[in-house]
């Protein structure tokens, strides 16, 4: 709806500035005619601010930036300059058009993006499954979920054994087993084996409800920047009404010889000259330029109110993984006992070789060699342990610690270490152990400094991994708080406490990637989302974009925005200090048309050639 409006509008002021280029360039001495193109260019260009300003007139709010432009313009066309009447509208329009592209986009509804909202759910009933929809089961039904769909509903597994993505509701993208016992959350998806469940929730209190429900909810509480243009005008319209009525009618009351039309034209002149035009281009402008400036850096802002909040953070909070990590697990470490490394990580990645399990790819991947199929045979994967396998001749043995255990194989097991230890075992015999663990981003710690260099006052890091792991990263990175082990309400809960803890004016970022961090994306003050791999639910949530996935782009967005504040500041100090010193000028009479006009076409220019410096 909003780029119709935008496009409308955009149909008029060109249909109305031709109009307005006829009606200069025409020549007649026909006064009326004149009149008459010039009322036809302003009201298909200005028409809907007259209808504005008497709508608000009529609900009470009578001093805003329609009412100003109103007076300022029919003003003009009263003194008889017609041309400066259709102008200082025309740009007041383009002004607003160009607010309305930087202005925060309407979002689609998140709820309809999230890919976590299961579709069906199938239920045993009578010995027959049956598709229906999630809303349909009840608690203490039995459902079967088969490999790769997603799980509907909050429930208990009764059989079956598998691997469970939980990246969705955790964030952590090693997938975890699961067996007879275990309590699955509705969101995650199954990956191997079909399970048959027993329903502990409907649907309505399930996780993947109660995370669209947060979304939403946190929607509803995002602060909204309000227009400056508004803000100044509900202070500024009035004061310069009343002025300019007061100049119209006390002199010729208490000066002697003063004539009310001289004056009731300076008053006019006034209220021209009044017009907040620069202002009401080049701050949008500015914003705009800086939504660009930052574009080429491969950030995208969804609205200048956005920016304008980002020059204020004071805490930045972060999720984990795919954020400040990749995302991807490798090979971190191999440590082999009686083999040499390179024939350890031969063994392991062959006897993975027909698992799909990601700590089979990242062995492979270590390899960096052609995997020989038959070299490998007589393979059985235990499931929740690893995999057994003939390899080249020699039994052997990939998994974790239980597996090992499981064959009765003596070794020592690798407590310190951060990660997903690989144990194995050739014929029986302990050979070592290979780490798989997420890699930090290479420019992380990069990014934790420059912003501590700059004016954030706190760091923390939010993860859905283990107490061990988060603080390993968080230490490796210099953040100054990290909270693990938390589920998505978790996040949000975390992000309402740390929002306790800024100034007034100070605002919080989270920056986050997941499914499962569109909550907190929403929630926080200003949310930025790494878009490269970034869920499509996530950066739907963000107001901000990190399209490069570069951590470090952070702070290129904060020195850009607050470029961006800096010259917004600059040019409202010249619009009203110029227009201060021309008001009083046109009050006293020195001032000409001319002067009115410097001080706001003049001025807009000056505005907006300083605002588009943000595009460079």
């Amino acid at each position: 709806m909003k780029s119709n409006s935008n496009l409308r509008r955009l149909i008029r002021i060109i249909i109305g500035a031709a109009i307005y280029a006829f009606a200069i360039i025409y020549k007649t001495d026909d006064k009326i005619i004149k009149l008459a193109i010039f009322l036809a260019s302003y009201a298909i260009i200005g028409g809907d601010i007259l209808f504005k300003a008497v709508r608000n007139i009529f609900r009470g709010r009578v001093f805003d930036e329609n009412f100003l432009m109103s007076l300022a313009t029919v003003g003009a066309f009263y003194i008889g300059d017609y041309s400066e009447g259709v102008a200082v509208m025309l740009f007041y329009q383009v002004g607003e058009l160009f607010q309305s592209y930087a202005v925060d986009k309407s979002r689609k509804s998140i709820a309809e993006l999230m890919d976590i909202r299961p579709d069906f759910a199938n239920a045993l009933r009578g010995g027959v499954i049956e598709r229906v929809d999630p809303d349909e089961v009840k608690v203490g039904d039995i459902i079967v979920i088969r490999p790769g769909e997603k799980i509907p509903l909050d429930v208990e597994l009764i059989e079956g054994t598998s691997a469970i993505d939980t990246s969705a509701l955790t964030g952590e993208s090693l997938p975890r087993e699961v067996s007879p016992g275990d309590k699955l959350l509705s969101g995650c998806i199954n990956i191997t084996g079909a399970l048959t469940a027993r329903v502990e929730k409907e649907f309505g209190e399930s996780t993947v409800s109660k995370i669209l429900e947060l979304v939403e909810n946190a929607s509803e509480k995002k602060s909204v920047s309000e227009n400056f243009i508004t803000k100044f005008a509900m202070y500024y319209t009035p004061m310069v009404v009343i002025f300019a009525l007061l100049l119209a009618v006390l002199p010729p009351l208490f000066i002697p010889g003063a004539e009310f039309s001289e004056w009731l034209g300076r008053a006019l002149v006034f209220l021209v000259v009044s017009c907040p035009c620069a202002l009401v281009i080049s701050i949008p402008l500015s914003f705009f330029g800086g939504i660009g400036g930052v574009s080429k850096k491969g950030i995208l802002v969804k609205g200048g109110n956005y920016l304008e909040a980002l020059a204020k953070a004071e805490i930045v909070v972060f999720d984990k993984t795919g954020t400040l990590t990749k995302g991807q697990f490798k090979v971190q470490k191999i440590r082999p006992e009686g083999i040499s490394g390179d024939e350890l990580i031969k063994l392991a990645s062959h006897a993975e070789s027909y698992s799909t399990h990601p700590i089979s790819g990242s062995l492979i991947e270590a390899y960096g060699k052609e995997i020989k199929p038959t070299e490998v045979a007589e393979i059985e994967e235990i499931s929740g342990h690893g995999v057994v396998a003939n390899v080249g001749g020699k039994s052997v043995a990939v998994g974790n610690a239980k597996l090992l255990r499981q064959l009765n194989v003596s070794f020592d097991e690798a407590a310190d270490e951060v990660g997903t230890v690989v144990y194995i075992a050739v014929d029986g015999v302990y050979r070592g152990y290979v780490l798989i663990a997420d890699e930090v981003r290479d420019d992380a710690k990069e990014a934790i400094q420059y912003l501590k260099a700059g004016q954030i006052k706190k760091t923390v890091m939010l993860t859905g991994d283990s107490k061990a792991i988060g603080e390993k990263v968080a230490e490796q990175l210099g953040i100054d708080e990290v909270y693990t082990e938390l589920l998505p309400a978790d996040k949000v809960e975390k992000v309402e406490m740390l929002l306790e803890e800024k100034s007034a004016k100070g605002k919080l970022v989270f920056v986050g990637d997941g499914i499962n961090d569109a909550p907190v994306l929403a929630r926080a003050d200003i949310g930025i989302a790494m878009g490269g791999l970034g869920s499509d639910a996530a950066i739907e949530a963000a107001d901000i974009v990190i399209m490069t996935d570069e951590i470090s782009k952070i702070s290129d967005a904060i020195k850009l925005s607050k470029k961006t504040m800096r010259i917004v500041a600059q040019n409202i100090i010249l619009a009203l200090g110029v227009k201060a010193i021309v008001l009083l000028l046109g009050a006293a009479g020195f001032a000409t048309m001319w002067a009115a006009v410097f001080a706001d076409v003049g001025v807009a220019v000056i505005a907006i050639l300083n605002a588009i410096r943000m595009l460079r």
